[in-house]
């Protein structure tokens, strides 16, 4: 089978990432830094026992138990971005994250990130090499102003909404995906847990990244899945 006759037969096309709790674990460094915005901003401080029980809020549950209103957000999120920039080289991708990107590349792959960080911290955290397989970066929206840039995406793509999947670890993700006509992927391994995000009904839920790579680079799961398994 040669190269453009697999790509034509992938599941998915395109796969657009979420970056912090998705591709980056990023959430450690979140709880480091917390109170210290929270003090900042006037925020709630947050404890540790408190954690569990926040993550599996969502994001406008969360933002009203720390005392955030919206027009808050943007400061608050231009405040941690910064803290992670002087910070990038302690944050680590997840396990197997990377050779998964270089193996979803090579079986045809396109590559996109959508992310509400900014793209200078997320090409920091991948670094060069795994920032180059990338073919578009859309970042430092709102969390809840990715629909529009998940459209954008798939436009530049030049390929059918139903080719592409959005792979995050939280229900605003869901949400925009929702809006945007594309499919959604949730994983196992992010911010919020994967009980919480099957209440959205995603399209796909990986348990590992081995997992999602095995959907995402299998060129026969188009063939093999029954007609209702795609939306």
């Amino acid at each position: 089978m040669d190269e453009s006759s697999a790509s034509a037969r992938l599941k998915y096309r395109l796969a657009i990432f979420d970056f912090d709790g998705t591709l980056a674990d990023s959430f450690p460094f979140f709880q480091s830094v917390y109170n210290g915005l929270a003090d900042q901003h006037g925020l709630r401080r947050i404890e540790g026992d408190q954690v569990a029980q926040l993550r599996a809020m969502g994001t406008r549950e969360i933002m009203r138990h720390i005392g955030m209103p919206a027009w808050k957000m943007p400061v608050v999120s231009k405040s941690f971005i910064a803290k992670m920039s002087e910070n990038a080289a302690s944050i680590a991708l997840f396990d197997g994250v990377a050779e998964a990107l270089r193996a979803l590349a090579d079986a045809g792959v396109m590559l996109a990130v959508v992310s509400s960080n900014s793209e200078h911290n997320v090409r920091r955290v991948l670094g060069p090499e795994l920032s180059s397989l990338f073919a578009h970066f859309e970042c430092g929206m709102s969390v809840f102003g990715k629909a529009s840039r998940i459209r954008k995406v798939v436009k530049l793509s030049r390929i059918e909404v139903a080719d592409a999947l959005y792979v995050g670890d939280q229900g605003t993700d869901a949400e925009a995906c929702a809006k945007a006509g594309v499919a959604f992927g949730a994983v196992a391994w992010g911010y919020a847990p994967v009980e919480a995000l099957r209440a959205h009904g995603p399209a796909e839920e990986f348990a590992s990244v081995a997992a999602m790579l095995a959907c995402l680079s299998d060129a026969m799961a188009a063939e093999s899945a029954a007609p209702g398994d795609r939306r």
